[in-house]
């Protein structure tokens, strides 16, 4: 995933959940952000391949944007598997409309769920093993049946998370979250 659309669109997706212009490492999160581009992300729950679609349907939106033809080598494109960064960046459109919060500050929160929000340019240290674990630990589902070390941790889950589909897991985060007082 190098090539200078890939490139283009990460510049595109990352515009959503930060600020492209600024240089301050501390302050950037492009190393990061590049490896959940370049992480599939895997579907094994039913309805799970909704969360596909509303990544690889940024894709469009970023056509759109740029103002790019559509052609074969395009096409193909399109079609591409979905990245763990494009699901997030559909699922914190989903979270930031329950929530009336932006994106940018409902991915955040995600990252934060899943303990990825410290690993800014700055990180001295190769953080690619720990964002590997994150990554398959949500695609596998080998979190805690009540969500903790998922994307939405429940104070009180009825149901195994592990079973259920992400846009019901983020649905009753919200719910819990509403009545639990935030």
């Amino acid at each position: 995933m190098s090539s200078p659309l890939d490139n283009l669109y990460l510049v595109w997706l990352y515009s959503h959940v930060g600020d492209v212009d600024v240089k301050v490492h501390r302050r950037t999160y492009w190393k990061l952000l590049r490896k959940l581009y370049s992480t599939e992300f895997i579907w094994i729950v039913p309805n799970d391949d909704a969360r596909v679609e509303d990544g690889r349907d940024l894709r469009y939106e970023f056509f759109e944007d740029a103002e790019i033809p559509y052609n074969d080598e395009t096409d193909e494109w399109l079609h591409l598997g979905c990245s763990f960064f494009e699901m997030l960046i559909g699922l914190s459109r989903r979270l930031g409309y329950l929530t009336e919060s932006s994106v940018k500050d409902s991915f955040w929160h995600i990252l934060r769920n899943i303990g990825l929000h410290e690993y800014n340019d700055a990180y001295s240290s190769d953080f690619s093993p720990a964002v590997e674990e994150v990554t398959n630990r949500i695609i596998w589902r080998t979190y805690g049946g009540d969500g903790h070390g998922g994307l939405f941790p429940l104070r009180r889950a009825e149901k195994d998370q592990t079973k259920i589909e992400i846009w019901y897991q983020l649905n009753t985060y919200v719910l819990e979250k509403e009545h639990l007082g935030g």
